[in-house]
């Protein structure tokens, strides 16, 4: 598992944008850890169809929003 940061993708609005009830996205976001193979489309830059890791950044990082 992949302890995530502030700023990596994991915890981004736009990692897995398309379907952010997904259980295992809530289990990322709420543990702050994912698998070390898990990658997820990036709702951002959907023209180019671009796959990114949990542990990824760009500048484009908008914080998910918490309950």
């Amino acid at each position: 598992m992949l302890a995530l940061q502030q700023g990596q993708c994991g915890l981004c609005t736009h990692f897995g944008e398309h379907h952010p009830q997904d259980q295992q996205l809530i289990q990322i976001r709420s543990s702050q850890q994912a698998p070390e193979n898990f990658v997820d489309d990036c709702g951002r830059n959907e023209s180019i169809n671009l796959k990114v890791s949990p542990i990824s950044g760009c500048d484009g990082f908008k914080p998910v929003a918490t309950a």
